[in-house]
């Protein structure tokens, strides 16, 4: 038995779900996490968040080779971190495609276009997961799956299968990085966001984001209010036989070869969306003239000529767009920068979470890394669940709530997976020696060095301090054993420690 199942085996197994509701972490395999619904019940989410490890800074061709499966996990080494086709891809291929449904039509076509491929092995460990995430998610749910140009579109394509083509809502570009230079090409700088709904019908909160200092420009003239407008046409070309291009106040928009353009936002604005389409458009004319928001020949600069215009203010932001450009990546400065390199910023996540829950709704990061999501989601006040298959993000995650909400934060989330009983952490020691390091460290809060195997002097990780505010930085050096502990572990570390002392 590996330490994921001992875990998810333990006695927190027999938690019931009413007390285990709120915040949760779990150690290990997210499809089999996902797949035990006394963790997941069905319809229990309301927004997802995932992004899958997937390297794309790499030669692309590898990911296309065909390759025997025994062998293919010692022949490519670009893929350590993420998918391979091998045993294991085989397998998960051929479950995904017994179980049948509407994933069965595309499967076998991506087999015959990619081949036995680290493509295909990408897609076939991703399609029962984004099985269980439908599954996972409330009618009203909505899921966002973070990708780059590499496997975008395969991804679209499998999405539709499992979620129907007509529950997409954008596919969302962000510009992740600046230009940069890249050869004979044009240079990537975006990733892309693929959301899709759950059902016909989704939370969605409209978010006004501020104007750009262009459209603002556009805006010179203040009413008395303090409101910034500008005049715009009041008609569109084209000649209507209707209300649109009757007379109004002497004005015959027919002579002129126009008819009457309403702004229909304004006029909901006013008297609301039910009103409104009951109204005829000279009413709504009448309406606007009412209202302040028609801007008579007269009264235009130089006076005289000229149709009525429409006198636009200028809104209370922008709703939010499908191109994003104004969340920067995280730079080598940023507070919230961890140095874990997946690591999107807070801000992409807290417009994701926004606009697509509300507080108290439960939010899911089946991939969740260094815990962005988990951390923006505490802050907007929702319910959140993560799953990561290593210690080292668990530890992260564990340390960075903790610096981020105080040592309190610990008694509002559980963590499920993890050794419990001594039995345990001998047995992820004996199977998983790093991840037991990993493992270890974050008991005490510590961060890994980062460095390569055999290049830490036997130092594993670090646990940073302060005597007094505004003082020196200390530090602790820790090395983790799990057993078998000789004289010169002790000694090497007591070498470098008064080697470097500061």
């Amino acid at each position: 038995m590996t330490e994921t199942e001992a875990g998810l085996d333990a006695a927190e197994k027999g938690i019931n779900m009413a007390e285990r509701a709120g915040n949760v972490l779990y150690y290990g395999d997210n499809l089999q996490i996902l797949r035990d619904r006394d963790y997941f019940p069905s319809e229990s989410i309301d927004l997802v968040y995932l992004d899958p490890p997937f390297k794309s800074n790499q030669d692309y061709n590898v990911l296309f080779r065909e390759q025997d499966g025994s062998r293919s996990a010692a022949q490519i080494k670009a893929f350590e971190d993420t998918w391979r086709w091998d045993q294991a891809a085989a397998e998960a291929y051929e479950e995904i495609v017994e179980e049948g449904g509407r994933v069965l039509l595309v499967m076998p076509a991506f087999r015959r276009f990619l081949g036995d491929s680290d493509m295909l092995a990408y897609l076939s460990m991703m399609a029962p997961r984004f099985v269980e995430l439908r599954r996972v998610l409330k009618p009203t749910g909505s899921i966002y799956l973070h990708c780059d140009q590499t496997a975008s579109h395969y991804l679209k394509m499998l999405m539709d299968a499992v979620f129907g083509p007509q529950h997409i809502r954008n596919e969302i570009i962000w510009k992740r990085t600046a230009a940069h230079s890249a050869a004979k090409r044009w240079n990537d700088v975006h990733d892309t966001l693929l959301f899709y709904a759950r059902g016909d019908v989704c939370t969605w909160n409209t978010l006004l984001l501020p104007h750009s200092q262009e459209y603002t420009a556009r805006y010179k003239r203040v009413d008395p209010d303090g409101r910034l407008w500008t005049d715009d046409n009041l008609t569109a070309p084209g000649v209507r036989h209707g209300d649109s291009g009757a007379v109004w106040r002497g004005f015959d928009p027919t002579a002129k070869g126009v008819h009457w353009k309403i702004s229909l936002k304004t006029v909901e604005a006013l008297v609301g969306t039910e009103q409104a389409s009951g109204m005829t458009t000279t009413k709504k004319l009448d309406l606007l003239d009412t209202h302040g928001c028609i801007l008579w020949p007269k009264q235009r600069s130089g006076g005289g000529g000229g149709f009525p215009r429409f006198k636009r203010h200028i809104g209370a932001g922008q709703p939010v767009q499908d191109v994003i450009t104004d969340i920067p990546p995280i730079n080598s400065q940023a507070q919230e920068r961890l140095r874990y390199p997946t690591q999107k910023p807070e801000a992409l996540l807290e417009r994701i979470i926004e606009v697509s829950s509300n507080e108290g709704d439960t939010v899911l990061d089946p991939f969740c890394g260094c815990g962005t999501a988990i951390s923006v989601s505490q802050r907007l006040k929702r319910q959140w669940i993560g799953i990561d298959i290593t210690h080292i993000a668990t530890g992260l995650i564990k340390s960075r709530l903790r610096d981020a909400y105080g040592d309190h934060i610990k008694e509002i989330y559980k963590v499920i997976g993890e050794p419990t009983v001594l039995s345990e952490a001998e047995s992820l020691a004996a199977d998983e020696p790093y991840q037991f390091q990993w493992w270890a460290l974050g008991l005490v809060g510590a961060r890994h060095t980062g460095q390569k195997k055999g290049t830490d002097k036997g130092i594993d990780g670090r646990l940073f301090f302060h005597d007094r505010t505004g003082g020196k930085t200390h530090q602790i050096i820790l090395s983790v054993k799990s057993g078998h502990l000789k004289p010169d572990d002790v000694r090497s570390l007591l070498v470098w420690s008064i080697g470097n002392r500061r």
